[in-house]
């Protein structure tokens, strides 16, 4: 087993309030929930910024890598979010 963390810096630099900010992250954590588990980590009470986390498990790097390319590719496409940071962090198996 293969594991990936994703940290997301994002700006939303349409958004003029908290629910405003909400209203567009749902929607892009509820699409990388198909394949990942994905929280929102940091900045909760700013109307901007966001830092959100994501998990990502393979039985093979080559299937961990493309799963860290769509996720990647989805939140970069996405017209309403600002992409400041990508930092991917591996996590090995013991033994």
């Amino acid at each position: 087993m293969l594991a990936a963390a994703i940290r997301f810096e994002l700006r939303f630099p349409s958004s003029q309030s908290l629910k405003e900010k909400r209203a567009l992250l749902k929607p892009l954590i509820e699409g990388m929930r198909v394949s990942a588990s994905v929280s929102e980590v940091g900045h909760q009470d700013t109307w901007q910024r966001s830092t959100v986390g994501v998990a990502l498990v393979a039985g093979t790097a080559a299937r961990l890598d493309e799963l860290i390319e769509q996720t990647r590719h989805y939140v970069e496409k996405n017209i309403e979010v600002e992409v400041l940071e990508v930092a991917i962090s591996y996590l090995e198996q013991p033994g």
